[in-house]
This record gives structure tokens, C-alpha cells and sequence, in this order.
């Protein structure tokens, strides 16, 4: 029997950004980094793997580590292996391509290669792609691969710009795609080309930051990237994989700006905005786009999430909406309970909270996050909201409200006040929930006065204190399935 699937769709204890969905013998497999929670920087972790049947994407299955720093020779006991890409080559073996800055040194910055048999590993290490020659311009980070028709190409590239490196703001040119020969998968016959740059004419303001990724849609190639605004996946199209690429559009922002009018000042933000990655999955005729959120007040414990996108006749795509339900093709049910960590629109009374830096820990006000307790582990998840203060809200979208009758939330901490429920930002409340300090976890109830239907939630505390853990929502008095 298939399950529900929220956003994030894996466990709570894991944090796996950057992900990049493919299918391979039936099965959706999403590579991605591996932060580390409460890490002090990016993709501190080794490589792991997590599938899904294409039939059933709540049932998400570990595959383990697949490839460690320590496999690569170039480690030496420093450094981190960014966002990676796999591909299945002409040989039929499985090729991941990673980015790795073992050192300072320009030289240290490459993309490097790893082969296995099997798309879950483990891979071992296969050599280094050589663009030294053109990392002035396009810098060897953030790689992806496409295969077709027994040729293959790799993109790549990075709008940061390091003196000490050589590199220089004024020469970036943005984002760049070379062949690969598919005798090797390593040996670039020729220069780079250039995918988008990184401002100008044609792309405007979402001009290319880093995160290439390419799929082929009907008989359009999409390139995704990460744009210079940092918390949005833009989409652009080409008739050939190399391009040239027309910018598109938006495909999603892990704050939801520029989606409605509300939104279309970052400083209204629907959630906590930071860098994001991902690529298109496409299973049957549904399609969906991945990305990651930030938790823990910080860029390093970021984690997975996907949203359906729909493509028109035209080839375009509109901006989806970050919601809860995620891949689960409709709205989740209204009865029984879920945690509050599914939560897809979190805001302070100042809205959201939009940032290009690090949200740090010692930041002043009362912002809620996402965290969790102890140290980074695998298993045993208790993820929740923290900080949940005066004026705090946490939305949830969407929910089927049909035969509902009372609305419940589980807190602790010292706050005495009041929970609204909403199904709309702002909207007037359908239930009034009263809160009273405790100690432990207690759940507090209130009649629901909505009409029912699919509707999303916002819950909004008014008050004194704070609810140190906001844990789960609960719904009671539900009519039989």
C-alpha cells in the first residue's frame, strides 16, 4: 500500500542538498552533498544514495555511503566533495562526477570521476576531468552530465570568484558545457562553451550563479541552474544540449519569491531563503523539480524537497509553489497527526527572512527554525520548530479538511497565549487553540470552524514565551476513510 510523502521526503535526520534526481532500472535515485547537521560548513559528510520505485515515491530506501572522501587520492584530511551528478555511459557502467577542494591552490579546484557497476554503488575512483586550462573563466565546480545517443557532455561552472585562486570577478563568464569522450568519460576534446553567463542581455537579474543540471523534455533540452539571486532554480531551453540557452523563467524559490504579488519583495519571503540546487525528475507524464531548504539557523544543514511542475505546450514552466505535500500528487489527508518539521512556510512577526549569509545562531529576535536534538546521526529522527514566539507562524500546504472537527498542536516551553489557525496568511482564524506553559510535550486542542475542503494551514502564536518545541499537528474527529 503506498504511503503519504511530505516535504522533506527523506527522514528527518538526514540532510542531503543539491539533489539530483535520475531513473535508472526502475527506480528514482537522488544523488546529492551530505551535510552534516550542526556542521560548521558545506558537505562535510561522504556520498550516501536514497531510491524510490517510479510507482511509489513515499518509499524511499537508503543505499548507504557509495563513495568517501578518503576514496579519492587527492585527499589529504582537508576539504569537501560538493554537489555531485551520475550518469549511465555507453558502457553501461554509472559515472559520478563531483567537485573537490582539497586544498587552495588553483590546481586543487577540479572535477573528478568515479565508476561503479551499479547506480547505488560503491563507486571508486575513476580520475580527473582536465579543465585547468579554462578554470579562469569557468570555474570546476558544481558538475553535471547528460548522455544521448552515445555521446556525452558535462556542464560546470561558478559565479564565485577567488583571488587567491587566480580567479578574478571581471573574467567569469558563468556556466559552461564541454563533450566528454565516452571512451574515457574524462578526456574534453575541445574548449567550453558557454551555457549562460552571469548577467546581461536575455537573462536579466537571474543570470547564472552555479548548480548546472540538464534534461530533455519532448524534444527540448532544459538547463537548471542556481541564479546570482541565490534561493531560486531558473530554468533556461536550447534545441541542442550544448545550446545555445533561452532564458525561461523561475522554476521554484525555497522562499517562494517573485510567486505572488505578496512575494515579490524578497523581504517578504514566505520562508528562510538561502542557496538551493537541483534538478527535473520526470516519471510517466508528471514532472518535478527538487531542491533543498535551509534548517538549524544556518546554510549547513540543508535538506531534501521536491514540488510537481507543469510543463505546457509551449515548452514553458511556471513557478511551482513550495508546499508539504511535495511529491505526494494531491493533498495530504486531515486526520490522525504529522510532524510540524513538514511545515513549508516558516516566518518570525517580521515575515520571512531573506538572506544570502548564513542565518546565525547568535542572530537576535524571535525567528523559529527547524533543528533537532543531539548530534548528526542516522536514525532515530526527532526533528521539530524552535523558537516559536510571539507573532511566529507555521504553514502547512495543503491539507484535504473534509469531516475535521478539532485541531491539535503539540508543544513545550514557557509559552501561555493563544495558536490561530488560518487557511490563508493572515487570514481570520477557523480555530482558537489555548496554550499553557509545560514543561514536557503536551498537545492542546480547539474546535475547527472551517468549511472544510483542501485548504492550506498557518498557525500563528500570540502571547508571552515561547514554544521551545513545536512538534506535531493534529487532527481529531475525522469522518471514516
Amino acid at each position: 500500500m503506498k504511503g503519504q510523502v511530505f516535504n522533506p521526503y527523506l527522514p528527518s535526520w538526514e540532510y542531503v542538498p543539491d539533489g539530483e534526481p535520475h531513473v535508472f532500472d526502475g527506480r528514482v535515485y537522488v544523488y546529492g552533498s551530505h551535510d552534516r547537521f550542526n556542521g560548521n560548513g558545506f558537505c562535510m559528510n561522504d556520498y550516501v544514495a536514497w531510491s524510490a520505485p517510479t510507482d511509489d515515491l513515499s518509499d524511499w530506501r537508503y543505499e548507504g555511503v557509495i563513495y568517501k572522501k578518503t576514496d579519492d587520492p587527492n585527499y589529504r584530511g582537508r576539504g569537501s566533495m560538493y554537489a555531485p551528478d551520475v550518469c549511465m555511459a555507453p558502457d553501461g557502467k554509472y559515472y559520478l562526477y563531483y567537485a573537490f577542494a582539497p586544498g587552495i591552490t588553483r590546481r586543487s579546484w577540479a572535477i573528478r570521476c568515479a565508476v561503479a557497476d551499479s547506480p547505488k554503488g560503491p563507486f571508486k575512483y575513476h580520475g580527473e576531468v582536465d579543465l585547468f586550462a579554462y578554470s579562469k573563466q569557468y570555474l570546476p565546480f558544481d558538475p553535471a552530465v547528460y548522455v544521448e545517443d552515445g555521446k556525452v557532455w558535462l556542464y560546470y561552472g561558478s559565479a564565485m570568484f577567488f583571488p587567491v585562486l587566480g580567479v578574478s570577478k571581471k573574467k567569469i563568464m558563468g556556466g559552461a558545457v564541454v563533450s566528454l569522450d565516452p571512451k574515457d568519460m574524462l578526456t574534453v576534446p575541445g574548449a567550453p562553451r558557454q551555457t549562460l553567463p552571469v548577467g546581461g542581455a536575455g537573462v536579466g537579474e537571474h543570470g547564472f550563479f552555479e548548480a548546472s543540471s540538464m534534461r530533455k523534455i519532448g524534444d527540448k533540452y532544459y538547463f537548471v541552474y542556481s541564479s546570482v539571486l541565490g534561493h531560486e532554480l531558473c530554468y533556461a531551453t536550447g534545441d541542442t544540449p550544448e545550446g545555445p540557452f533561452r532564458f525561461g523563467g523561475t522554476l521554484v524559490s525555497n522562499g517562494d519569491v517573485g510567486l505572488a504579488e505578496q512575494f515579490r519583495d524578497p523581504r517578504t519571503a514566505s520562508n528562510y531563503t538561502g542557496n538551493t540546487h537541483g534538478g527535473i525528475l520526470t516519471v510517466g507524464d508528471k514532472h518535478y523539480v527538487f531542491y533543498h531548504r535551509h534548517t538549524n539557523r544556518n546554510c549547513f544543514s540543508r535538506q531534501a524537497c521536491a514540488e510537481e511542475i507543469f510543463v505546457q505546450k509551449d515548452g514553458s514552466i511556471a513557478q511551482a509553489e513550495i508546499t508539504s505535500c511535495g511529491l505526494n500528487g494531491g493533498p495530504l489527508q486531515g486526520r490522525g497527526e504529522y510532524e510540524a518539521r513538514i511545515a513549508c512556510n516558516l516566518t518570525s512577526r517580521k515575515g520571512g527572512r531573506f538572506h544570502k549569509k548564513p542565518f546565525g545562531k547568535n542572530a537576535k529576535g524571535c525567528h523559529p527554525f527547524f533543528t533537532q536534538t543531539g548530534a548528526d546521526r542516522e536514525g532515530k529522527g526527532d526533528q521539530y520548530i524552535a523558537n516559536f514566539c510571539d507573532g511566529a507562524t507555521a504553514g502547512f500546504k495543503y491539507f484535504d479538511l473534509s469531516g475535521v472537527r478539532r485541531i491539535g498542536v503539540t508543544v513545550c516551553g514557557s509559552a501561555a497565549g493563544e495558536m490561530t489557525v488560518a487557511e490563508s496568511a493572515g487570514g481570520a482564524p477557523v480555530a482558537r487553540i489555548h496554550i499553557t506553559p509545560s514543561e514536557g510535550e503536551k498537545t492542546f486542542f480547539a474546535e475547527y470552524r472551517g468549511e472544510g475542503g483542501v485548504k492550506p494551514l498557518f498557525f500563528t502564536f500570540r502571547g508571552k514565551g515561547r514554544c521551545e518545541k513545536f512538534t506535531k499537528i493534529k487532527f481529531e474527529g475525522t469522518d471514516p476513510a
